[in-house]
């Protein structure tokens, strides 16, 4: 939703090839600005008519959230899986959501069959109950950016656990989850085990002890299913790397060679807003891959494969993140044509014809080999686990609109759109991919487009009334696991009381 026509605030229409930067007449690269509005208790009442237009308008919803803490790491990776999900359940019952972001894609199909309008809220909340913060989640959030004074003086109040009394008229976080359920969405979340239980216990109702009614909940509340871009990363798209900001980077690029190759590709427009609202948007740059000159040292081999490193921004090597998807693909051309130089030898032997078969192609991604430190790499995933704690996804990290003057919602057909671009020199100061970008809203974002990208390269969908996307439909990613989580309904698990009470509440059914 944009400003209403009638008010002037709205720009002319103008379309993002997916994120990725355009050259200008004069040759010049400019930089995408993805507009973040920031809801707060001072607009939250205000922003409540955009928040529902967008989320019922939407073709699928992206959620991430920041966290006070997450508790003991190994219980949160314990090989039993039902054990795991009681610790999780510990940690959502004892710590609080500071932060949610909502990223809300709806298709444009009559302006090409790939064009998405993207709308991102950063919801600062308050959780009005005691509740644990942990010093390295303070950390951690303090260092990218969260200002805990605003969160203090301006954090959206709620309560976790069950209703009190009758709240779905209310204009409240907790409302805004049910109306996210009303609307029968495609739930995205990057590696979201954590981010569901958390929503579910502070959102939603009290959290049913077993996993197996856990996820028979789920599938009731998102009939339309739940997408993890870490499973659809790691297991279907097959990247080298599957945290968050790699992924995003990786679609970007990937992106950006298929619209100069003329293939199909995605493309993002986003709303124009009134100068009243200045104050209240946060733009995150989507730097273009030529404006960014690479660090002349080596990639860190830890932060290359897990996104996280344990000496952070003092460590001598390179977090760069174009830098390491460079160095990723030239092994992976390395190793190509070190094989394809085998091949031509064997077949050489054995007087074979010298025209290779698609025999050789490998089975799986390749796999990043990380020595440096020698830590284990489940003692890194471990650290890993505790980067969650501040935006889930972990380092994969734990993070729209239009209104009117008068904060009225316009129909999104009428909604006039634009896209904000300004020239590379004209950016902030030495921008750099993933510098910054841990926040609820940007990250919400992130974890929509690399979901938008997967399926647009799936391909048309043989059955429009089928899963949306079949391959990740209701999987979600494990830590340490070969398997995902399947959310189904087991014919030995029954649906808790809180959950039917809540279907009762969101459907108006006695």
């Amino acid at each position: 939703m944009a400003a209403d026509s009638n008010d002037g605030a709205a720009s002319a229409p103008a379309v993002s090839d997916g994120g990725i930067s355009k050259s200008t007449k004069s040759g010049k690269e400019v930089v995408v600005q993805v507009p973040v509005v920031d809801v707060q208790s001072d607009n939250f009442k205000e922003m409540w008519p955009s928040l529902l237009l967008a989320i019922n308008t939407a073709s699928f919803v992206a959620v991430d959230t920041e966290l006070s803490g997450l508790g003991d790491r190994k219980s949160l990776l314990n090989q039993c899986i039902e054990e795991r999900y009681k610790a999780v359940c510990h940690a959502a019952r004892t710590r609080s959501i500071l932060s949610l972001g909502l990223a809300c894609f709806k298709q444009q199909p009559d302006k090409g069959e790939h064009l998405y309008l993207a709308q991102v809220f950063n919801l600062t909340l308050l959780c009005m109950e005691e509740y644990i913060i942990e010093p390295k989640s303070v950390q951690f959030l303090v260092q990218h950016g969260f200002n805990f004074n605003r969160q203090y003086a301006q954090g959206i109040p709620y309560h976790k656990g069950n209703d009190k009394g009758d709240e779905s008229q209310s204009q409240s976080v907790r409302t805004l989850f049910l109306e996210l359920i009303r609307a029968r969405r495609p739930l995205i979340l990057h590696n979201g085990l954590i981010d569901l239980v958390f929503l579910y216990q502070n959102f939603y109702a009290h959290l049913p002890e077993s996993l197996g009614t856990f996820t028979a909940d789920l599938c009731e509340m998102f009939p339309a299913g739940i997408y993890d871009t870490k499973y659809a990363a790691e297991f279907h798209a097959r990247f080298v790397a599957s945290y968050l900001e790699y992924a995003f980077r990786k679609c970007e690029r990937e992106n950006g060679k298929q619209r100069a190759a003329g293939s199909p590709h995605l493309i993002l427009e986003f709303c124009s807003y009134p100068s009243s609202m200045k104050a209240h948007i946060d733009y995150r740059c989507c730097m273009p891959p030529t404006t960014h000159h690479p660090h002349s040292t080596s990639v860190c081999d830890n932060f290359s494969a897990y996104g996280w490193c344990p000496l952070g921004s003092q460590c001598p090597q390179s977090h760069d993140i174009d830098l390491i998807i460079d160095t990723d693909e030239a092994a992976i051309e390395d190793k190509r044509r070190r094989r394809r130089r085998r091949e031509k030898r064997r077949r050489a032997l054995l007087g074979l014809p010298g025209k290779q078969t698609s025999g050789e192609a490998e089975d799986g991604p390749p796999v990043k080999q990380v020595c440096g430190d020698g830590l284990k790499a489940e003692e890194i995933e471990k650290e890993v686990a505790e980067d969650d704690v501040s935006n889930h996804p972990g380092p994969e990290q734990g993070h729209k609109n239009d209104l009117e003057m008068g904060l009225k919602a316009t129909r999104p057909e009428t909604a006039d759109m634009a896209v904000l671009e300004v020239p590379g020199s004209q950016a902030s100061p030495n921008p750099v991919p993933g510098d910054g970008l841990h926040r609820a809203g940007f990250d919400a974002f992130m974890t929509g487009y690399v979901m938008a990208y997967v399926r647009m390269n799936q391909g048309p969908q043989p059955c429009s009334s089928g899963p949306w996307l079949p391959e990740c439909h209701n999987k979600v990613y494990l830590s340490g696991k070969a398997v995902p989580l399947t959310v189904a309904k087991s014919q030995f698990s029954r649906s808790s009381k809180a959950h039917n009470q809540k279907m009762k509440l969101a459907w108006g059914s006695s």
